[in-house]
């Protein structure tokens, strides 16, 4: 078993290697641009590591692991166009450097390249990746339309947003586990078990991620702390604040929210302030917790070695604790 960096390294490595310059220029050239963006790589480096964990090569993993950094920046690319951002990762959205149509014709794109990647595993293994990959798209686009009916909803509740950020996150971290799994030819019990895992930690990344984008350091967040507030978004702070705080500051959150004549920075202090005051700011790390534990549990009934699954809560540990 290597560590996180090695793993990234040897992805990075590979993915050079896919982002050749081919023709057409304006259908690859955006492709290969946000792929080389950067990124913490998270979701390849979990399939290669959990193809390790089930006692498989890495590099037999590799093709997966693409598939899944290749069909996450695929749905980037449209969220960008859906959400008009004009920044990720600090750099131009793909539909500004280009334009819409480009956006979406490269991104189409490389949801069918993705796709295809899995062609280079044998008929079981290709089938299985096909049909787990299959689920998993559709739902992320389903977690995506419920975000997007959620910016004009004011009665979204905990339980719904937990679902939202279910299928738009945390079924492809669980997903990019079950392929390292499926790879390894793991047992249908372990593979389900890692799926799991990768899911009730995907939840917690979320949840951190919110938390991270009020109160992060805006020297190591990478993102505007802030962001979430100042575009509106029904977050669990958001969700919490109103559950737990008085009459007066759910009022408030509600008012200040919608109130375009305040400042960015007059709006974050104030909604930043009542996320406090409420006890949303803690309970939302309480439920990072409760997440990752939820996690942790699933680990137990794995057949693995206990320093494999060790290596395993390391990762959720880190992934809990993160300030990035």
């Amino acid at each position: 078993m290597r560590n996180i960096e090695a793993y990234q390294k040897s992805f990075i490595s590979y993915l050079e290697d896919f982002t050749v310059d081919k023709e057409p220029k304006n259908l690859y050239t955006p492709i290969n641009y946000i792929l080389r963006l950067g990124g913490k790589r998270l979701r390849p480096v979990l399939t290669l590591m959990t193809a390790e964990v089930f006692g498989e090569e890495a590099a037999e993993a590799m093709n997966a692991a693409l598939s899944v950094e290749v069909f996450h920046n695929f749905s980037l690319v449209h969220d960008d166009i859906m959400d008009d951002a004009p920044l990720r990762r600090g750099k131009e959205t793909v539909h500004e450097k280009w334009d819409v149509n480009t956006g979406i014709l490269s991104g189409d794109a490389m949801l069918i390249l993705a796709y295809q990647l899995f062609e280079n595993y044998e008929p079981n293994t290709f089938q299985a990746l096909a049909k787990l990959f299959g689920k998993t798209a559709l739902e992320v686009c389903e977690g995506q339309q419920y975000d997007v009916d959620f910016e004009t909803r004011n009665d979204v509740t905990i339980q719904e947003y937990l679902k939202m950020i279910e299928y738009k996150t945390a079924v492809l971290v669980g997903a990019a586990m079950k392929m390292g799994a499926i790879v390894a030819k793991a047992s249908s019990e372990d593979q389900k078990a890692i799926y799991d895992f990768g899911r009730y930690l995907g939840v917690a990344f979320q949840l951190q991620d919110d938390y991270l984008d009020a109160f992060g350091n805006p020297e190591t967040f990478g993102k505007q702390v802030g962001g979430d507030i100042i575009e509106n978004k029904k977050t669990y702070l958001y969700l919490k604040t109103l559950e737990l705080g008085s009459a007066s500051e759910q009022s408030s959150l509600v008012n200040t929210m919608s109130d375009n004549s305040i400042s960015d920075e007059t709006k974050v202090k104030i909604v930043k302030d009542l996320f406090n005051n409420s006890g949303a700011s803690e309970t939302t790390q309480i439920a990072v917790k409760h997440y990752t534990t939820k996690a942790f549990k699933v680990l137990e009934g794995l057949n693995v070695s206990e320093d494999k699954k060790q290596l395993l809560r390391l990762f959720g540990e880190q992934l809990m604790n993160r300030r990035v």
